[in-house]
């Protein structure tokens, strides 16, 4: 499965999403895409959006750039994950966009959660 990675800029997401991405073993069974992993420049993802089958949308903090991903995912008619964590409020158009949620707590609590979802949702 082909993933991408969405959150918003201001989020630790090294810390908190790629390397407890990269190094759980989500990571030898699907392609995740992590649009930073190699430059924080701006990522042009409209496009290859199309190629994606799953969104996953780290949604704890509210950006511009992370809705528009979410409108792209959500007219291209690609799945949406959204991981939140505890404590976030989620946005109305997050409510309307993904077809997941999940809350978590710490690193652990996200990929275990991940897998569940993907194992149960998207077994292929």
């Amino acid at each position: 499965m082909k993933i991408y990675v969405g959150h918003c800029k201001d989020y630790d997401y090294v810390n908190g999403l790629y390397i407890p991405l990269r190094t759980s073993s989500l990571n030898d069974r699907h392609e995740i895409v992590l649009p930073h992993e190699k430059s924080g420049a701006p990522f042009n993802s409209k496009e290859l959006m199309k190629t994606f089958d799953l969104m996953i949308a780290e949604v704890s903090i509210p950006a511009t750039g992370l809705g528009i991903e979410l409108g792209w995912a959500d007219a291209y008619g690609i799945p949406i994950l959204a991981a939140y964590k505890t404590g976030a409020k989620l946005s109305g158009s997050v409510k309307k966009t993904a077809q997941y949620f999940l809350q978590y707590s710490d690193p652990n609590e996200l990929i275990a959660g991940i897998e569940r979802i993907l194992d149960k949702e998207f077994r292929s």
